[in-house]
């Protein structure tokens, strides 16, 4: 039977096609594997996206405002939450802060006075900070210096930072206050700042411990080194020894200056919130601490302090040229500082 060249031509297309199926089959299953890694790595992506937002999630539940306590409105421009940059308060960072500064002169007992106040388990005063020149060099280093302070940042051995209820620092009259009190003022208004100042009565007592602490810089009599403060009677006894020769000629002039630079003080800082103390009544009557205590709103607490008074006993032994320093206060307004209580 002759073959038919129809069914010749068709058997040669159908044994032709089996050649190029293969590879249109490899590319169909190349794309769809293509396809369905692309969809696997989407939903993986995802997946990944969601975890991570319910992660960042639960951060900030961790880290929601806690409950802070109700203040009297008159009361709370100056109750504070700080947030420190370089610690975390943790569980005290509801417990609120209250800002103040010492306000005073050298050799006033202020010293002394805060010791006593650093005594209080709530309590962190951090110092004469502003007795270093370049703190105090301009409004705008002030301010930064204030600034580490109060936002709990300010680091000394009186830093009780996570727990604190009132910090502050003490500050000198003639260390930039008087220069800046105009912009110091509107700070501490600011940013509710309250002010104690801490002055001496017998300012005739206080040119004395002037005299003789600027004599020890020099000639530092404890074993070469010099202290302004001191925690034994011994050292007490062995700086007292010295005698200034005040200048009697001066005297009533350099003590009218100091009153008027107290005065002024006062007046410059009146709209202030603020409490005076003298440190004459807070070694005689105890109780002004309680009134201090109460000013800036924490716990009453017995304080203590281990420094010891240097100059003891009267007058009369304690300034060279005692008989000149008599008549030239004799029938003058500081005529009751020569006869004043000595323990004070």
């Amino acid at each position: 039977m002759a073959d038919d060249p129809a069914s010749l031509t068709k058997e040669t297309f159908i044994s032709k096609v089996p050649k190029k199926s293969p590879l249109m089959l490899r590319m169909i299953v190349l794309v769809f594997a293509m396809v369905c890694g692309v969809f696997i790595c989407s939903v993986c992506l995802k997946q990944i996206s969601t975890r991570s937002k319910v992660g960042f999630m639960k951060v900030e539940v961790i880290d929601m405002p806690c409950s802070k306590p109700t203040i009297d409105p008159s009361d709370a421009p100056f109750v504070h939450f700080p947030k420190p940059t370089t610690y975390s308060r943790a569980e005290c960072a509801c417990h609120p802060v209250r800002y103040f500064a010492i306000l005073s002169m050298q050799r006033s007992g202020s010293g002394w006075f805060e010791t006593l106040l650093n005594n209080h388990t709530n309590i962190s005063s951090n110092g004469e900070i502003f007795s270093v020149k370049v703190r105090r060099s301009n409004i705008s280093t002030i301010v930064e210096t204030l600034d580490k302070v109060y936002n709990l940042d300010w680091f000394t051995s009186a830093s009780k930072n996570e727990c604190t209820a009132a910090v502050g620092l003490k500050w000198m009259l003639n260390q930039g206050l008087m220069q800046h009190h105009e912009e110091i003022v509107e700070y501490f208004k600011r940013r509710g700042v309250s002010a104690i100042f801490l002055f001496r009565r017998n300012l005739l007592r206080r040119m004395i411990s002037v005299l003789a602490n600027s004599y020890d810089r020099d000639a530092k009599l404890l074993n070469g080194t010099h202290k302004s403060h001191v925690h034994s009677h011994h050292e007490a006894d062995i700086l007292a020894k010295y005698k200034p020769v005040i200048n009697a000629t001066l005297l009533i002039p350099n003590l009218k200056q100091v009153e008027d630079t107290t005065t002024k003080a006062l007046e410059y800082f009146n709209s202030t919130r603020h409490i005076v103390m003298y440190y004459e009544d807070v070694v005689k009557n105890r109780t002004k601490l309680r009134d201090v205590q109460d000013f800036l709103k924490v716990p009453q607490r017995k304080l203590k302090s281990r420094q010891v008074k240097i100059h003891r006993g009267p007058l009369s032994n304690q300034i060279d040229n005692w008989e000149d320093v008599q008549k030239a206060l004799q029938g003058s307004r500081y005529e009751t500082f020569l006869n004043a209580d000595y323990r004070k």
